[in-house]
C-alpha cells in the first residue's frame, strides 16, 4: 500500500476524473477514486481484471492500494474534482503512471502482433470488458509496446448478481466491437493456451487483493469471504464454458 502525498493534475479523458498523484514511495500514479462513477465496484473490477490480465502475460500497469487524505486536492480549482477527492478520503486504487505514452489509434493501421491482439481480445471477452472499442481504446503505446489500461467496466455482472450462473456461461456480443479484433488471427490457439494459465488457486489469490470494504454485501453473499467465493466460482465457470471464446472466434471470422 502507498499513500498519496502530492496532487499533480486531473485526467479528463473519460467520465471518472482520475488524477495524477505522487506517493510516499516516490512513484507517480493515476489515482482511481472510490467515489467516482460506479463506486467501489469499478475498483473491484480494475483489480480482478487487471491482475488476471497480468497472469495471462498481458502488459497492464501495476496496481496499488492507495491511501488518500481528503485534503489532497484542496488547491484544485475545479469544484467537481475537489468534491470527488473529499468524498474519496481513505482507501483508493492507483495505477502506475506511464509518462510519454501515446493512445493507440486504429485509424493509422499500426502493426500489432496477432498473438498479442488475440490474447487481448480473449481476455476482454473472458472478463466481459465493454470498454476497448475504436471510440475508447484504453490502449497505450509505451516504449513501442501495447499496454492495456482501465478495466473498471469489466465484470458488469457484479452490479446485479441475479442469474449469475447464466451470466457465467453466456457469450459476450460486445466483442464484435473490440478495437483489436481485426488483428486477432490466433484466437483458437490463444484460447487453448490461456485457459491453461488460470486455475482456482490463482483466481483466489487475485480476489485476496480486493479490500473487504469494497466487496459490497448482496443477498446470498453477505460477507467478503462469500463474495470472493462467488467471484471465483463465476470466473471458473466462465473459464470452463466455451461461448465467450467461440463468440470471439466467430466475430473475427465475420469481419469484412
Amino acid at each position: 500500500m502507498v499513500a498519496a502525498t502530492r496532487y499533480l493534475a486531473p485526467l479528463r479523458e473519460g467520465g471518472s476524473l482520475p488524477a495524477i498523484v505522487e506517493c510516499d514511495d516516490d512513484g507517480t500514479y493515476v489515482l482511481k477514486f472510490r467515489a467516482a462513477g460506479q463506486g467501489p465496484l469499478a475498483l473491484v473490477a480494475e483489480i480482478i481484471a487487471g491482475e488476471i490480465g497480468r497472469l495471462l502475460g498481458l502488459r497492464i500497469p501495476e496496481l496499488v492500494l492507495m491511501e488518500v487524505d481528503s485534503a489532497l486536492g484542496r488547491n484544485e480549482p475545479d469544484q467537481e474534482v475537489r468534491e470527488l477527492v473529499l468524498a474519496s478520503g481513505g482507501l483508493n486504487l492507483g495505477m502506475d503512471y506511464l509518462p510519454g505514452s501515446i493512445t493507440f489509434d486504429p485509424g493509422t493501421r499500426p502493426a500489432v502482433d496477432p498473438w498479442e491482439a488475440s490474447a487481448a481480445v480473449w481476455f476482454d471477452a473472458f472478463v466481459t470488458n465493454i470498454d476497448r472499442t475504436a471510440r475508447n481504446t484504453n490502449l497505450l503505446w509505451w516504449h513501442r509496446k501495447l499496454t492495456l489500461i482501465d478495466h473498471g467496466a469489466s465484470l458488469y455482472f457484479h452490479h446485479n448478481w441475479q442469474d449469475v450462473e447464466k451470466k457465467a456461461v453466456a457469450g459476450f456480443p460486445g466483442i464484435r466491437d473490440h478495437v483489436l479484433l481485426p488483428w486477432a488471427r490466433d484466437l483458437a490457439k490463444v484460447d487453448v493456451e490461456l485457459r491453461r494459465r488460470l486455475d482456482s488457486g490463482l483466481l483466489a489469490g487475485v480476489l485476496a487483493k480486493v479490500p473487504d470494504d469494497w466487496l459490497l454485501p448482496e443477498t446470498g453473499a453477505p460477507t467478503p469471504a462469500e463474495k470472493r467465493t462467488g467471484y471465483v466460482s463465476y470466473l471458473l465457470r466462465r473459464l470452463e464454458a466455451a461461448p465467450f471464446a467461440e463468440e470471439a472466434i466467430r466475430a473475427h471470422a465475420n469481419l469484412k
